[in-house]
Protein backbone atom coordinates (compact mmCIF):
# COMPACT_ATOMS: atom_id res chain seq x y z
CA UNK A 1 0.00 0.00 0.00
CA UNK A 2 1.27 3.33 -0.84
CA UNK A 3 0.38 6.25 1.80
CA UNK A 4 -0.09 9.45 0.62
CA UNK A 5 1.63 12.80 2.47
CA UNK A 6 0.98 16.66 1.63
CA UNK A 7 4.12 18.13 2.54
CA UNK A 8 5.25 21.35 4.00
CA UNK A 9 4.76 24.36 2.13
CA UNK A 10 8.67 25.26 0.76
CA UNK A 11 10.44 27.45 3.25
CA UNK A 12 12.14 29.11 0.65
CA UNK A 13 9.09 30.64 -0.95
CA UNK A 14 7.31 31.18 2.26
CA UNK A 15 10.11 33.18 3.17
CA UNK A 16 10.44 35.36 0.10
CA UNK A 17 6.56 35.68 -0.27
CA UNK A 18 6.21 37.08 3.26
CA UNK A 19 8.83 40.04 2.31
CA UNK A 20 7.67 40.38 -1.24
CA UNK A 21 3.99 40.71 -1.09
CA UNK A 22 3.61 43.67 1.83
CA UNK A 23 5.62 45.56 -1.69
CA UNK A 24 2.68 44.92 -3.92
CA UNK A 25 0.47 47.48 -5.15
CA UNK A 26 -2.46 45.05 -3.92
CA UNK A 27 -3.59 42.46 -1.34
CA UNK A 28 -2.09 39.17 -1.39
CA UNK A 29 -4.25 36.02 -1.02
CA UNK A 30 -1.42 32.93 -0.24
CA UNK A 31 -2.41 29.85 1.20
CA UNK A 32 0.22 27.21 2.37
CA UNK A 33 2.81 29.00 4.26
CA UNK A 34 5.27 26.76 6.21
CA UNK A 35 4.83 27.08 9.80
CA UNK A 36 7.80 26.43 11.28
CA UNK A 37 10.27 28.66 13.26
CA UNK A 38 12.27 29.95 10.20
CA UNK A 39 9.49 31.33 8.48
CA UNK A 40 8.07 32.90 12.02
CA UNK A 41 11.37 34.59 12.38
CA UNK A 42 10.97 36.36 9.08
CA UNK A 43 6.93 37.38 9.73
CA UNK A 44 7.78 38.66 12.99
CA UNK A 45 10.75 41.03 11.71
CA UNK A 46 8.25 41.76 8.75
CA UNK A 47 5.85 42.86 11.27
CA UNK A 48 8.52 44.98 13.24
CA UNK A 49 9.32 46.86 10.14
CA UNK A 50 4.99 47.76 9.53
CA UNK A 51 3.94 45.31 7.33
CA UNK A 52 0.66 43.31 8.23
CA UNK A 53 1.41 39.63 8.60
CA UNK A 54 -1.43 37.63 10.63
CA UNK A 55 -0.02 35.19 13.51
CA UNK A 56 -2.71 32.67 12.11
CA UNK A 57 -1.96 31.93 8.84
CA UNK A 58 -3.37 28.16 8.73
CA UNK A 59 -6.43 28.88 6.98
CA UNK A 60 -4.36 31.37 4.33
CA UNK A 61 -3.40 35.03 4.73
CA UNK A 62 -4.43 37.90 3.03
CA UNK A 63 -1.08 40.37 2.77
CA UNK A 64 -1.90 43.90 2.20
CA UNK A 65 0.67 46.59 0.32
CA UNK A 66 2.78 48.35 -0.20
CA UNK A 67 3.43 48.50 3.46
CA UNK A 68 4.07 51.45 5.40
CA UNK A 69 7.21 50.29 6.49
CA UNK A 70 9.13 52.41 9.15
CA UNK A 71 12.41 51.95 11.55
CA UNK A 72 12.26 49.07 13.55
CA UNK A 73 11.90 50.06 17.18
CA UNK A 74 13.81 46.72 18.66
CA UNK A 75 16.11 44.40 17.38
CA UNK A 76 14.61 42.30 14.05
CA UNK A 77 15.52 38.97 15.68
CA UNK A 78 16.17 36.30 12.48
CA UNK A 79 16.35 33.35 15.12
CA UNK A 80 17.91 30.32 13.73
CA UNK A 81 17.43 31.35 9.76
CA UNK A 82 20.72 32.40 7.76
CA UNK A 83 17.44 32.66 4.56
CA UNK A 84 15.97 35.69 7.24
CA UNK A 85 19.01 37.55 7.84
CA UNK A 86 20.89 37.56 4.58
CA UNK A 87 17.63 38.65 2.33
CA UNK A 88 16.05 41.07 4.58
CA UNK A 89 19.18 42.58 5.49
CA UNK A 90 18.91 43.66 1.82
CA UNK A 91 15.49 44.73 2.07
CA UNK A 92 16.30 46.99 4.67
CA UNK A 93 18.68 48.92 2.99
CA UNK A 94 16.40 49.07 -0.13
CA UNK A 95 13.57 50.36 2.26
CA UNK A 96 16.41 53.02 4.02
CA UNK A 97 14.85 52.04 7.39
CA UNK A 98 17.03 51.84 10.26
CA UNK A 99 17.17 48.18 11.98
CA UNK A 100 19.40 46.41 13.92
CA UNK A 101 19.47 42.69 12.74
CA UNK A 102 20.25 40.13 15.71
CA UNK A 103 19.85 35.96 15.55
CA UNK A 104 20.74 32.93 18.17
CA UNK A 105 23.95 31.55 18.75
CA UNK A 106 24.18 29.43 15.99
CA UNK A 107 23.35 32.21 13.39
CA UNK A 108 25.40 34.75 15.11
CA UNK A 109 28.39 32.31 13.89
CA UNK A 110 27.43 32.44 10.41
CA UNK A 111 28.83 34.48 7.38
CA UNK A 112 27.11 37.88 6.71
CA UNK A 113 30.17 39.45 4.43
CA UNK A 114 29.21 38.04 1.72
CA UNK A 115 25.72 40.00 1.79
CA UNK A 116 27.12 43.28 3.81
CA UNK A 117 29.36 43.97 1.51
CA UNK A 118 27.95 44.48 -2.08
CA UNK A 119 25.08 45.80 -0.19
CA UNK A 120 27.64 48.82 1.17
CA UNK A 121 28.67 48.84 -2.42
CA UNK A 122 25.01 49.77 -3.36
CA UNK A 123 25.02 52.36 -0.78
CA UNK A 124 23.41 51.18 2.45
CA UNK A 125 25.25 51.98 5.98
CA UNK A 126 25.65 49.14 7.29
CA UNK A 127 28.37 48.27 10.48
CA UNK A 128 28.47 45.11 12.36
CA UNK A 129 28.08 45.73 16.46
CA UNK A 130 30.09 42.92 17.52
CA UNK A 131 32.46 40.62 15.47
CA UNK A 132 33.46 41.86 11.86
CA UNK A 133 31.31 39.86 9.55
CA UNK A 134 28.72 38.28 11.97
CA UNK A 135 25.58 39.19 13.46
CA UNK A 136 24.24 41.46 15.23
CA UNK A 137 24.58 43.90 13.00
CA UNK A 138 23.11 47.85 12.40
CA UNK A 139 21.51 49.04 9.60
CA UNK A 140 21.50 53.55 9.32
CA UNK A 141 18.35 55.43 8.13
CA UNK A 142 18.86 56.32 4.35
CA UNK A 143 16.81 58.83 2.48
CA UNK A 144 15.51 57.18 -0.63
CA UNK A 145 16.70 57.62 -3.94
CA UNK A 146 20.18 57.30 -2.41
CA UNK A 147 20.98 54.01 -3.86
CA UNK A 148 23.29 53.59 -6.57
CA UNK A 149 22.92 50.76 -9.44
CA UNK A 150 25.30 47.72 -9.56
CA UNK A 151 26.49 45.22 -11.20
CA UNK A 152 27.80 42.19 -8.85
CA UNK A 153 29.65 39.31 -9.46
CA UNK A 154 30.31 36.93 -6.85
CA UNK A 155 32.82 34.31 -6.71
CA UNK A 156 30.41 31.72 -5.22
CA UNK A 157 26.37 31.16 -6.84
CA UNK A 158 24.47 32.09 -3.87
CA UNK A 159 20.33 32.82 -3.92
CA UNK A 160 20.65 34.46 -0.79
CA UNK A 161 23.02 36.85 -1.59
CA UNK A 162 21.33 37.40 -5.50
CA UNK A 163 17.80 37.66 -3.48
CA UNK A 164 19.51 39.98 -0.78
CA UNK A 165 20.42 42.43 -3.60
CA UNK A 166 17.34 42.01 -5.96
CA UNK A 167 15.33 42.94 -2.99
CA UNK A 168 17.49 46.13 -2.11
CA UNK A 169 17.16 47.11 -5.90
CA UNK A 170 13.45 46.81 -5.44
CA UNK A 171 12.67 48.47 -2.32
CA UNK A 172 15.63 50.91 -3.24
CA UNK A 173 14.36 52.13 -7.03
CA UNK A 174 17.89 51.32 -8.40
CA UNK A 175 18.87 48.84 -11.45
CA UNK A 176 20.60 45.65 -10.05
CA UNK A 177 22.17 43.04 -11.85
CA UNK A 178 24.03 39.99 -10.35
CA UNK A 179 26.03 37.35 -12.16
CA UNK A 180 26.63 34.24 -10.84
CA UNK A 181 29.50 31.84 -11.71
CA UNK A 182 26.59 29.00 -11.20
CA UNK A 183 23.22 28.26 -11.28
CA UNK A 184 21.84 28.87 -7.66
CA UNK A 185 18.22 28.62 -6.18
CA UNK A 186 15.75 30.81 -8.47
CA UNK A 187 12.43 31.20 -6.04
CA UNK A 188 12.90 35.18 -5.91
CA UNK A 189 13.06 35.47 -9.65
CA UNK A 190 10.30 33.07 -10.50
CA UNK A 191 8.17 35.51 -7.95
CA UNK A 192 9.08 38.92 -8.80
CA UNK A 193 8.19 37.70 -12.48
CA UNK A 194 5.12 36.76 -11.40
CA UNK A 195 4.79 40.00 -9.98
CA UNK A 196 5.89 41.78 -13.01
CA UNK A 197 8.58 43.39 -12.20
CA UNK A 198 10.61 44.40 -15.08
CA UNK A 199 13.60 41.50 -14.30
CA UNK A 200 15.58 39.40 -17.18
CA UNK A 201 17.25 36.23 -15.55
CA UNK A 202 18.10 33.22 -16.63
CA UNK A 203 21.15 30.74 -17.20
CA UNK A 204 24.36 32.41 -19.32
CA UNK A 205 27.17 30.83 -20.70
CA UNK A 206 28.57 28.34 -17.62
CA UNK A 207 26.65 30.88 -15.09
CA UNK A 208 23.72 32.40 -14.42
CA UNK A 209 22.21 36.32 -14.55
CA UNK A 210 19.47 38.38 -13.01
CA UNK A 211 18.99 41.77 -13.88
CA UNK A 212 16.21 44.08 -12.38
CA UNK A 213 15.82 47.27 -14.66
CA UNK A 214 15.76 50.71 -13.43
CA UNK A 215 12.35 52.33 -12.45
CA UNK A 216 10.03 54.44 -14.37
CA UNK A 217 9.75 58.11 -14.08
CA UNK A 218 8.72 58.04 -10.73
CA UNK A 219 11.61 56.11 -8.97
CA UNK A 220 9.37 53.00 -7.80
CA UNK A 221 9.18 49.68 -8.92
CA UNK A 222 5.29 48.41 -9.07
CA UNK A 223 4.29 44.82 -8.26
CA UNK A 224 1.01 43.56 -8.70
CA UNK A 225 -0.38 41.07 -5.83
CA UNK A 226 -0.24 37.67 -5.62
CA UNK A 227 -1.96 35.18 -5.54
CA UNK A 228 -0.54 31.75 -4.55
CA UNK A 229 -1.05 28.16 -2.99
CA UNK A 230 3.52 27.30 -1.90
CA UNK A 231 3.72 24.13 -3.02
CA UNK A 232 5.72 21.65 -1.29
CA UNK A 233 8.88 21.65 0.49
CA UNK A 234 11.45 19.17 -1.76
CA UNK A 235 14.22 19.32 0.81
CA UNK A 236 10.82 18.28 3.32
CA UNK A 237 10.26 15.55 0.42
CA UNK A 238 13.69 14.27 0.67
CA UNK A 239 13.45 12.92 4.17
CA UNK A 240 10.05 10.92 3.78
CA UNK A 241 11.23 9.72 0.14
CA UNK A 242 14.67 8.07 2.06
CA UNK A 243 12.63 7.10 4.61
CA UNK A 244 10.63 4.75 1.87
CA UNK A 245 14.21 4.54 -0.25
CA UNK A 246 14.93 2.67 2.82
CA UNK A 247 11.93 0.29 3.44
CA UNK A 248 9.60 2.20 5.72
CA UNK A 249 6.92 1.95 2.58
CA UNK A 250 5.86 3.64 -0.53
CA UNK A 251 4.88 7.01 -0.37
CA UNK A 252 3.33 9.69 -2.46
CA UNK A 253 4.28 13.54 -1.85
CA UNK A 254 1.50 15.66 -3.45
CA UNK A 255 2.17 18.89 -5.13
CA UNK A 256 6.17 19.65 -4.19
CA UNK A 257 8.23 22.25 -6.00
CA UNK A 258 9.57 21.07 -9.47
CA UNK A 259 12.34 23.57 -9.18
CA UNK A 260 15.05 22.18 -11.08
CA UNK A 261 17.57 24.61 -9.08
CA UNK A 262 15.99 22.45 -5.96
CA UNK A 263 15.15 18.99 -7.48
CA UNK A 264 19.64 17.35 -7.96
CA UNK A 265 19.02 14.81 -5.58
CA UNK A 266 16.46 13.31 -7.45
CA UNK A 267 18.98 12.33 -10.02
CA UNK A 268 21.13 10.96 -7.71
CA UNK A 269 18.48 8.85 -5.84
CA UNK A 270 17.85 7.65 -9.75
CA UNK A 271 21.56 6.92 -10.49
CA UNK A 272 21.42 4.87 -7.23
CA UNK A 273 18.93 2.60 -8.46
CA UNK A 274 15.90 4.37 -6.47
CA UNK A 275 13.11 3.85 -7.51
CA UNK A 276 11.26 7.29 -7.75
CA UNK A 277 8.33 8.65 -10.30
CA UNK A 278 7.62 12.37 -10.86
CA UNK A 279 4.43 13.91 -12.31
CA UNK A 280 3.82 17.56 -13.08
CA UNK A 281 0.62 18.73 -12.59
CA UNK A 282 1.23 22.60 -13.19
CA UNK A 283 2.07 26.05 -12.07
CA UNK A 284 2.29 27.88 -8.89
CA UNK A 285 3.82 31.38 -9.37
CA UNK A 286 6.17 30.19 -12.54
CA UNK A 287 6.94 27.36 -10.19
CA UNK A 288 6.19 23.72 -11.76
CA UNK A 289 4.49 21.44 -9.08
CA UNK A 290 3.93 17.65 -9.80
CA UNK A 291 3.53 14.58 -7.13
CA UNK A 292 6.89 12.36 -6.48
CA UNK A 293 6.09 8.76 -5.84
CA UNK A 294 9.26 6.49 -4.27
CA UNK A 295 9.01 2.91 -3.71
CA UNK A 296 11.62 0.70 -1.31
CA UNK A 297 14.56 0.09 -3.05
CA UNK A 298 18.11 -1.66 -3.45
CA UNK A 299 20.82 1.35 -3.51
CA UNK A 300 24.03 1.24 -5.13
CA UNK A 301 27.12 3.77 -4.15
CA UNK A 302 27.21 7.25 -5.80
CA UNK A 303 29.47 10.20 -6.60
CA UNK A 304 28.21 13.45 -6.81
CA UNK A 305 30.79 16.68 -7.41
CA UNK A 306 30.54 20.45 -7.42
CA UNK A 307 29.08 21.04 -9.99
CA UNK A 308 25.88 19.45 -8.77
CA UNK A 309 26.34 20.84 -5.25
CA UNK A 310 24.04 24.01 -5.75
CA UNK A 311 20.98 21.67 -6.46
CA UNK A 312 21.32 19.61 -3.69
CA UNK A 313 23.08 21.19 -0.77
CA UNK A 314 20.17 20.93 1.30
CA UNK A 315 19.81 17.34 1.03
CA UNK A 316 22.87 15.91 1.65
CA UNK A 317 22.68 14.81 5.30
CA UNK A 318 19.68 12.59 3.38
CA UNK A 319 22.61 11.06 0.56
CA UNK A 320 25.16 10.73 3.48
CA UNK A 321 22.42 8.62 5.22
CA UNK A 322 21.17 6.51 1.81
CA UNK A 323 25.20 6.37 0.72
CA UNK A 324 25.62 4.17 4.69
CA UNK A 325 23.12 1.93 3.34
CA UNK A 326 23.99 1.40 -0.87
CA UNK A 327 26.34 -1.06 -2.10
CA UNK A 328 29.42 0.20 -2.30
CA UNK A 329 31.97 3.49 -1.03
CA UNK A 330 30.01 6.84 -2.16
CA UNK A 331 32.03 10.60 -2.56
CA UNK A 332 30.20 13.79 -2.04
CA UNK A 333 32.79 16.78 -3.12
CA UNK A 334 32.57 20.30 -3.37
CA UNK A 335 30.29 20.81 -0.40
CA UNK A 336 32.58 22.98 1.94
CA UNK A 337 29.47 25.34 2.03
CA UNK A 338 28.13 22.78 4.99
CA UNK A 339 30.68 24.21 7.34
CA UNK A 340 29.02 27.14 7.68
CA UNK A 341 25.17 26.25 7.72
CA UNK A 342 23.44 25.75 11.61
CA UNK A 343 26.48 23.66 11.82
CA UNK A 344 29.19 22.01 10.79
CA UNK A 345 27.06 19.29 9.08
CA UNK A 346 30.18 17.65 7.32
CA UNK A 347 31.41 17.14 10.74
CA UNK A 348 28.49 16.07 12.20
CA UNK A 349 27.81 13.60 9.76
CA UNK A 350 31.28 12.07 9.63
CA UNK A 351 30.81 11.97 13.38
CA UNK A 352 27.31 10.63 13.68
CA UNK A 353 28.35 7.53 10.73
CA UNK A 354 31.14 6.76 12.65
CA UNK A 355 29.67 6.31 16.18
CA UNK A 356 26.88 4.13 14.59
CA UNK A 357 29.90 1.76 12.74
CA UNK A 358 29.41 3.06 9.05
CA UNK A 359 32.90 3.65 7.87
CA UNK A 360 33.52 7.19 6.57
CA UNK A 361 36.05 9.58 5.71
CA UNK A 362 35.86 13.52 5.95
CA UNK A 363 37.18 15.68 3.91
CA UNK A 364 37.70 18.99 3.63
CA UNK A 365 34.84 19.57 0.88
CA UNK A 366 32.65 16.15 1.48
CA UNK A 367 32.73 12.82 2.45
CA UNK A 368 33.90 9.23 1.20
CA UNK A 369 30.84 6.84 3.07
CA UNK A 370 31.61 3.04 2.86
CA UNK A 371 27.83 1.47 2.90
CA UNK A 372 27.12 -1.21 5.24
CA UNK A 373 24.48 -4.61 5.19
CA UNK A 374 25.32 -4.40 9.10
CA UNK A 375 22.50 -3.31 11.64
CA UNK A 376 23.44 0.14 13.07
CA UNK A 377 23.38 1.26 16.74
CA UNK A 378 24.07 4.39 18.40
CA UNK A 379 23.13 7.90 19.67
CA UNK A 380 23.81 10.81 17.25
CA UNK A 381 24.54 14.10 18.39
CA UNK A 382 22.91 16.60 16.49
CA UNK A 383 24.05 20.10 17.03
CA UNK A 384 20.69 21.81 17.63
CA UNK A 385 20.69 21.57 13.31
CA UNK A 386 17.17 20.28 11.92
CA UNK A 387 18.49 18.53 8.96
CA UNK A 388 21.21 16.39 10.91
CA UNK A 389 18.11 14.99 13.14
CA UNK A 390 16.04 14.18 10.91
CA UNK A 391 18.56 12.76 8.76
CA UNK A 392 19.79 10.27 10.76
CA UNK A 393 16.04 9.71 12.13
CA UNK A 394 15.86 8.07 8.93
CA UNK A 395 17.83 4.87 10.09
CA UNK A 396 15.61 4.62 13.40
CA UNK A 397 12.60 4.02 10.93
CA UNK A 398 14.49 2.10 8.96
CA UNK A 399 14.47 -0.64 11.99
CA UNK A 400 18.07 0.45 13.31
CA UNK A 401 18.68 1.85 17.08
CA UNK A 402 19.66 4.44 16.39
CA UNK A 403 18.57 7.65 19.06
CA UNK A 404 18.64 11.52 17.71
CA UNK A 405 20.19 13.61 20.61
CA UNK A 406 17.33 16.27 19.89
CA UNK A 407 14.21 15.78 17.92
CA UNK A 408 12.50 18.96 18.65
CA UNK A 409 15.13 21.21 16.49
CA UNK A 410 13.10 19.76 13.59
CA UNK A 411 10.68 21.94 13.84
CA UNK A 412 12.82 25.01 12.22
CA UNK A 413 11.85 23.54 9.08
CA UNK A 414 9.31 20.63 9.10
CA UNK A 415 7.34 20.63 12.53
CA UNK A 416 5.24 17.80 11.33
CA UNK A 417 8.36 15.71 10.48
CA UNK A 418 7.91 12.72 13.25
CA UNK A 419 4.65 12.64 12.82
CA UNK A 420 4.65 12.25 8.81
CA UNK A 421 7.67 9.79 9.26
CA UNK A 422 5.20 7.69 11.34
CA UNK A 423 2.19 7.54 9.41
CA UNK A 424 4.51 6.13 6.77
CA UNK A 425 5.68 3.60 9.36
CA UNK A 426 2.17 2.43 10.46
CA UNK A 427 0.71 2.01 6.92
CA UNK A 428 -0.20 -1.57 6.25
CA UNK A 429 2.24 -3.13 4.08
Amino acid sequence: MTTTLELPGDKSISHRVLMLAPLAEGPSRVRGLLDADDVRSTAAAMRALGAEVPEDWSAGVRLPGPAGFRDAAERLDCGNSGTTARILCGLVAGLGRAAVLDGDRSLRSRPMGRVVYPLQALGAEIEYLEEEGRLPLRLDRRETGSLRPLVHTPRVASAQVKSSLLLAGLAGGVRIEVREPGRSRDHTERLLEAMGAPLSWGPEGDGARAALAAPGGDGRHRLDPLELRVPGDPSSAAFLAAAALLGAGSVRLRRMALNPTRTGWIEVVRRMGGRVEVEERGRAAGEPVGDLSVRPSELEAFEVGPPEIPRLLDEVPVLAVLAARAAGTSSIRGAGELRVKESDRLELLAAGLRELGVACREREDGLEIEGTGAPLEGRVRTGGDHRIAMAFGLLSAAGHDVEVDDRTCARVSYPGFWDDLERLLEAPG
